[in-house]
């Protein structure tokens, strides 16, 4: 089913709907929740190097942020969850590479991961991306499959260094 999207104009208009609409990547035609956990791999550079503590407190801010950022963009859309919010995959993928080591392979081991339980939905994910609305329930099923991920890439960690 397809969605109603904004343009780019008009998502550099409203600060909330371009962060929601990940910088933009959320108007990609195809896999846009690929698009901003590409966005996500991107910019985790940047974060991966601070101490826990920070990390983790960004985290905490992008994902409490995201309940607004993503609430707010789909109740202006009038869509649940429409499918440009991607700003639940960039906080779910940071979640998901938090005290992972820097390196490509961890980077994308983590991609492919969160990509398939976000895709996949395994219960519990499946039951809260039906059961808890609006601005939660868009964040919080990306979150709980950062956690699957960050579980499985520790269980990797403690087998491969």
């Amino acid at each position: 089913m397809a969605f109603p999207s904004p343009s780019f104009n008009q998502l550099i208009r409203n600060p909330v709907h371009f962060l929601a609409f990940g910088f933009g990547s959320g108007l990609s035609p195809k896999a846009p929740g690929t698009a901003g956990t590409l966005v996500a791999l991107v910019l985790w550079p940047l974060l991966a190097g601070l101490p826990l503590m920070a990390y983790l407190a960004i985290v905490v801010i992008v994902s409490i942020g995201g309940f607004y950022l993503c609430g707010k963009t789909a109740s202006d859309l009038g869509v649940h969850d429409h499918p440009g919010i991607v700003w639940d995959e960039i906080a779910g993928y940071w979640l998901a590479m938090t005290a992972v080591p820097f390196t490509w392979y961890w980077m994308l081991a983590g991609f492919v991961l969160f990509r398939l339980f976000d895709i996949w939905k395994p219960w519990p994910i499946s039951w809260f991306d039906r059961q808890v609305h609006g601005g939660v329930g868009i964040m919080v099923d990306d979150l709980i499959a950062g956690v699957f991920t960050w579980v499985l890439l520790f269980l990797a960690m403690s087998f491969w260094q």
